[in-house]
C-alpha cells in the first residue's frame, strides 16, 4: 500500500522519471553529437532573428539605407569568427566550466568576476525569454489566429523546457538533437534553393513584402555624418544578437565526454562555422528577395491589415518565396523547424545558468541549494529559478520580441569583453613561467587572438550601451549591479557564519550539568514516552512542566499524575492570560540565567500524522514552542514523535490490523489525547 510520501512523489516521478544514482554521473556526459544541439542551439537559432533585427533598424529610415545590410552582416560574421576563436582558448585554459566568470575571477579579481557573473545570469534569463518569444512569433506566422494567445503559448513552452531539462542533460540532449539538426538542414536547403531560384529564374525570388514601401520614422528622413554613423552602428549592434550563446560551451565543458577540452573546442568550431554560414546565407536571401520588416507593421505602405494581422517573420517570408507560397510543404517545414529550434535555443540557457549558478554557489556567492544536484543529476534548483524569472519577463513584456531584444546582448558582451582581457593577462602570467620557445609561441598566438577578441567585443559593448540604452537596455544596466550587490551580500553572510562556527576551546568544554524539561499537556502515551526518553538520558535534573490555562483541566492532570504514580514531580506554571509559549520560554530563560553553563534539553511530544489536513489539527503549540526556543542559547529541543495510525499504513477506520513497525513503535491502540499540539 503506497504511503503518503509515495503519493507526494508521484507527480515528480511522472515529470522526472526514476532518480539516478550519484555514481552514474559519468553516464550522463555528452558526446559531441548531443553537445552541439544542447549548447549551440542558441547561436544557431539566432539566424532566425539576427537578420530581422538589422532590417528593423535600417527600415526606420525607410528603404534608403538597406544597402548597408551586407556590410553589417560581414562585420557580424567576422566578429563571430573572432569570438569563437577566442573562446577556444578559454576552453583549453579553463576546462572546469567557470568560463568567463572563472577567467575574470582568477585574472582580474572578485569585482570583475562578479560583474561577469551578474551579466551572464541576466543574459541567460533573457535568452530564454527572447528565444521562446521568437519561436512563438514563428508559430503565429504560420497560424495568425493564435496571436491573441501569445503570452500563454510562451509560458507553456518555458514550462515544457524546464520539465525536459529536469529529466536530465542526456535525455534533453536526445530530445533536442533532432529539431536542431532539422533546422540546420532546413536553412541549408532554403539558402541553396533560394539562390538557385534567384539565378536560374533570373530574379524570381520575390518576398511578399517586396511590393510595399516603408514610411520613415520622424527624425530618420535625412541622416548624414555622425547621425548616419550612429544609425549604422545601432543596426550592427542589433545584428550582434547572432553571437548570443557562444559562451555556453565554455561554461559547459564539464558536461562533455573526455577528452573534455578537445571535444568542447571541436563543438565550438562546428557551431561557429555553421552559424556564420547560415546567417550570411539568410541575410543574402533577404536582400535578394527584397524583404521588408519593420518595427510597426503599419509603417509598411500597402499592408492593409496591419492593425489586425501580425507581419510574417523574415524566415517565413523567405520560405514562402522560395518554396512557392505559405501553403507549401517547404514553408511549413521551415516554420516548424524554426519555431522548434528557437524554443529549444532556450535550452542553452537551461544548461548554462544552472552550471554557472553551481560554480557561484560553490564559491559562496549564491545560495548553496544551487550547487545541489537533483534526482536526475542536474542542478534542479537552478533550472526552476531560471524558468521562473523567464516567465516573469515574458508576462511583463507580453512575449514581444521587439521589446525584449532591446534588453539583449549587453550582458553577453560584458562577459565577452572582461573574459577576453582576462585571458590576455592569463597568457602573460603563463609566459613568465615558461621557457620553452615553441610553447611560448603558442601562448603568444593565443594571446593575440584574445587581444583581438577583447578589443572588438569592447568596442561592440560600447556601441550597444550607447545605441540601446534609451530603448530599454537601461533595465539590464540597472539589474546587473543589483545582482552584483546581492551576490556580495550572500558571500558576506556565508563568511560571517563560517567565522562564528570555527571551533574554539570553549566548544569542547562539557556543560556543568544537564537539565531536562518535559512538556506535559495530559497523562497519555506521548507524555509517558517523552518522560521515559528523558529519564533514559540520565540528566542531572528532570522537570515535568505544564502550563495552567484552565484550572479544571490542570486539577485533572494533577490527579492523573498522582493516580499513575509518575516518579517525576509535576511543575505547574500559572498563565493568567492563557498563553503557553511565553511561560515556557521564561522558565527556560530563568534556568539559564541562574546557571549559564547549564544545558537545558526541552522534550516536546508531537504527533506524526499521515494526511496534510491532520497537521492543521495538531502540533501547533509544539511548532510555536520550537520556533521560540531555538533562539535561546544553551537550549536543545528534542522532538519525541508519536506515530498515529494514519502515518503507519493503517486503514482509515483503524481496524486494518497492525501495520509494519507497529510493535517496534509500541503503537497497539489509539489515543484521542493531544500532546503539545
Amino acid at each position: 500500500m503506497p504511503t503518503l510520501s509515495d503519493l507526494g512523489q508521484l507527480p515528480k516521478r511522472i515529470v522526472l522519471g526514476r532518480a539516478v544514482r550519484s555514481d552514474r554521473l559519468g553516464e550522463s556526459l555528452l558526446p559531441k553529437r548531443y553537445a552541439l544541439p544542447i549548447f549551440a542551439s542558441d547561436p544557431l537559432s539566432s539566424v532566425a532573428y539576427a537578420t530581422q533585427e538589422i532590417l528593423i533598424v535600417l527600415t526606420l529610415a525607410g528603404t534608403a539605407f538597406l544597402y548597408l545590410a551586407p556590410w553589417l552582416a560581414v562585420g557580424v560574421v567576422l566578429l563571430l569568427i573572432t569570438v569563437v576563436l577566442s573562446y577556444r582558448q578559454v576552453v583549453h585554459a579553463y576546462p572546469s566550466g567557470g568560463g568567463d566568470y572563472e577567467v575574470a575571477m582568477k585574472n582580474h579579481g572578485q569585482f570583475a568576476g562578479l560583474t561577469v557573473a551578474s551579466a551572464l545570469l541576466v543574459d541567460y534569463v533573457l535568452t530564454v525569454a527572447v528565444s521562446v518569444s521568437a519561436g512563438t512569433d514563428n508559430i503565429i506566422s504560420a497560424f495568425p489566429s493564435l496571436d491573441e494567445h501569445r503570452v500563454l503559448i510562451a509560458v507553456g513552452l518555458v514550462s515544457l523546457l524546464a520539465a525536459a531539462n529536469l529529466r536530465g542533460v542526456r535525455e534533453s540532449g536526445r530530445a533536442f538533437a533532432a529539431p536542431t539538426y532539422l533546422f540546420i538542414a532546413g536553412i541549408g536547403i532554403l539558402i541553396v534553393t533560394g539562390l538557385i531560384r534567384w539565378f536560374v529564374t533570373d530574379g524570381g525570388l520575390v518576398a511578399e513584402t517586396s511590393q510595399y514601401s516603408v514610411t520613415p520614422e520622424p527624425g530618420y528622413e535625412n541622416l548624414a555624418g555622425l547621425a548616419l554613423l550612429l544609425f549604422a552602428l545601432r543596426a550592427f549592434a542589433s545584428g550582434c544578437t547572432a553571437l548570443t550563446g557562444v559562451e555556453a560551451i565554455a561554461n559547459g565543458v564539464p558536461a562533455f565526454r573526455a577528452p573534455k577540452s578537445r571535444n568542447a573546442a571541436t563543438t565550438l568550431a562546428l557551431m561557429g562555422g555553421i552559424a556564420a554560414a547560415m546567417f550570411a546565407g539568410v541575410t543574402a536571401l533577404a536582400l535578394l528577395a527584397d524583404v521588408k520588416y519593420v518595427e510597426h507593421p503599419c509603417d509598411l505602405v500597402g499592408f492593409a491589415d496591419c492593425e489586425t494581422e501580425p507581419q510574417r517573420t523574415v524566415i517565413a517570408q523567405l520560405a514562402a518565396a522560395t518554396f512557392g507560397g505559405d501553403t507549401s510543404l517547404g514553408f511549413f517545414y521551415i516554420q516548424a523547424a524554426t519555431a522548434l529550434v528557437l524554443i529549444l535555443a532556450a535550452n542553452t540557457a537551461f544548461n548554462g545558468f544552472p552550471l554557472l549558478g553551481s560554480v557561484l554557489a560553490q564559491d559562496r556567492f549564491m545560495p548553496r541549494q544551487l550547487h545541489t544536484r537533483g534526482d536526475k543529476l542536474v542542478f534542479s534548483n537552478g533550472i526552476l529559478l531560471l524558468a521562473g524569472f523567464a516567465v516573469l519577463l515574458i508576462v511583463a513584456f507580453d512575449a514581444d520580441v521587439n521589446r525584449l531584444i532591446q534588453l539583449y546582448i549587453i550582458g553577453v558582451f560584458t562577459s565577452f569583453s572582461i573574459g577576453q582581457w582576462g585571458m590576455v593577462r592569463h597568457w602573460n602570467r603563463e609566459m613568465q613561467s615558461t621557457a620553452d620557445p615553441a610553447e611560448r609561441r603558442r601562448m603568444r598566438r593565443s594571446q593575440i587572438i584574445n587581444t583581438l577578441g577583447g578589443t572588438l567585443t569592447t568596442i561592440v559593448l560600447v556601441i550597444i550601451v550607447i545605441t540601446k540604452f534609451t530603448h530599454g537596455a537601461w533595465l539590464v544596466i540597472v539589474s546587473m549591479p543589483v545582482l552584483f550587490v546581492l551576490m556580495r551580500a550572500i558571500n558576506r553572510h556565508y563568511s560571517y557564519v563560517s567565522e562564528q562556527l570555527v571551533p574554539d576551546t570553549d566548544a569542547r568544554t562539557l556543560p556543568s550539568k544537564v537539565h531536562a524539561v518535559v512538556l506535559v499537556s495530559k497523562v497519555h502515551k506521548p507524555t509517558l514516552r517523552a518522560l521515559a526518553f528523558a529519564r533514559a538520558t540520565r540528566p542531572d535534573e528532570l522537570t515535568a512542566l505544564t502550563v495552567n490555562v484552565d484550572d479544571a483541566e490542570t486539577r485533572g492532570l494533577q490527579a492523573d499524575w498522582e493516580r499513575f504514580d509518575i516518579p517525576v514531580p509535576l511543575t505547574v506554571l500559572e498563565s493568567p492570560y492563557r498563553e503557553i509559549t511565553r511561560p515556557v520560554v521564561d522558565f527556560v530563560k530563568n534556568i539559564r540565567r541562574g546557571s549559564p553553563r547549564e544545558l537545558v534539553v526541552v522534550f516536546v511530544p508531537q504527533y506524526v500524522v499521515g494526511h496534510w489536513w491532520e497537521n492543521l489539527l495538531h502540533n501547533q503549540s509544539a511548532l510555536r514552542l520550537r520556533a521560540r526556543l531555538q533562539f535561546q542559547p544553551g537550549v536543545m529541543i528534542t522532538t519525541v514523535p508519536w506515530q498515529l495510525a494514519s502515518s503507519v499504513g493503517r486503514d482509515d477506520d483503524g481496524r486494518g490490523g497492525p501495520a509494519p513497525g507497529d510493535l517496534r513503535r509500541g503503537l497497539t491502540d489509539d489515543s484521542d489525547a493531544v500532546p503539545y499540539g
